[in-house]
């Protein structure tokens, strides 16, 4: 026997919904914005108005209306749960989540905590702008000043910052696969202590493998969180033998 979920709800079976922010560029399988880079349904929103600049480099707080209307619009689509595809859209994190009646993740940063106590370890993050990644963003993540973190920025790699950060319309994925791996590299070696990497920007999963492969460390992104979180929302079955 089946029931109505709700009475918005004109389709099924999109687990995941996902806040996209008002922008212009190649999102290639990996990065969150390109919904192959799921083994499940996703359903996207465009959120009026965020744009990289509005968004990234001004904080800008009036954001936080529109960012709430596209998770309701979500959620009274029947998704089970609302993430976001950029890591800062954190600074809405708690005003999202306490207008919703499902679970909301909008910044990969809530999983540093957590990076944190399973290897003992400051976790290393590289951001799409460290110059922009403030504690307001930390903080409403839950995160406490004493959590120790190293951060290093991707917006001084010429490819990433004209190709996402500028938009320039085209996106050279090998690049900045090549841009992310020495920024990665010359973290870890800074900061020896590193435990694990965050690849806080929505557009650095595709480059995870390659990332892991240069620094020998746990890699973190959007698409862990994700994944975790739908493994929650939509339990599963298991089949096997004894």
């Amino acid at each position: 026997m089946y029931k109505t979920g709700r009475k918005t709800q004109s389709w099924y079976g999109e687990s995941i919904g996902i806040l996209i922010l008002d922008a212009a560029y190649p999102c290639i399988p990996g990065n969150v914005g390109n919904a192959t880079s799921y083994p499940f349904p996703v359903r996207y929103h465009e959120v009026e108005g965020a744009s990289i600049d509005r968004l990234l480099n001004q904080s800008d707080p009036s954001l936080v209306t529109p960012f709430i209307k596209g998770a309701l619009a979500l959620q009274a689509r029947g998704v089970k749960a609302v993430t976001g595809a950029c890591g800062f859209m954190a600074i809405f994190q708690q005003e999202v989540a306490s207008a919703l009646e499902i679970p909301v993740f909008l910044s990969s940063l809530l999983q540093i905590p957590f990076m944190v106590q399973i290897t003992g370890r400051p976790a290393g993050v590289i951001t799409a702008n460290a110059e922009r990644l403030t504690t307001a963003h930390f903080r409403a993540c839950g995160i406490a000043a004493e959590t120790p973190v190293h951060i290093a920025g991707m917006e001084q790699q010429p490819e990433f910052r004209s190709a996402i950060l500028e938009e320039k319309g085209t996106l050279d994925s090998a690049l900045i696969e090549q841009e992310a791996c020495a920024v990665a590299s010359a973290l870890v070696e800074r900061h020896p202590d590193i435990g694990a990497i965050l690849l806080e920007c929505s557009d650095l999963p595709p480059y995870a493998q390659a990332v892991q492969r240069v620094t020998g460390l746990p890699v973190f992104d959007f698409n862990t969180m994700i994944a975790s979180v739908e493994r929650a929302v939509v339990a599963r079955d298991y089949r096997g033998a004894m």
